[in-house]
């Protein structure tokens, strides 16, 4: 599965979230509001998810193996710290 596409919009003002990204995989497949949040050791990716009834949050969409997840933030890492990003609201 290769990434074919990384839209990056930043935000601001929303405490540690950078952005939020939408991915395209193999141009036919779309996985929208990836976040980039900035932790206590740098910057990650935080997958689509939803609150539970019980206030937990789980992953909507998500790498399976441990390589995809760290191939995955690593492109959307590059592009963002690259400058690569568009500024507005969602289209």
């Amino acid at each position: 599965m290769q990434i074919t596409e990384l839209r990056i919009r930043k935000v601001e003002d929303e405490g540690k979230l950078r952005a939020y990204v939408t991915v395209t995989f193999d141009n036919c497949f779309v996985v929208h509001n990836v976040k980039i949040i900035e932790g206590q050791n740098g910057l990650f990716i935080a997958m689509p998810s939803r609150k539970t009834v019980n206030g937990e949050y789980k992953d909507v969409a998500h790498p399976i193996s441990p390589e995809f997840r760290g191939e995955l933030q690593s492109k959307i890492l590059e592009e963002y710290n690259a400058g690569h990003v568009e500024t507005g609201p969602e289209d």
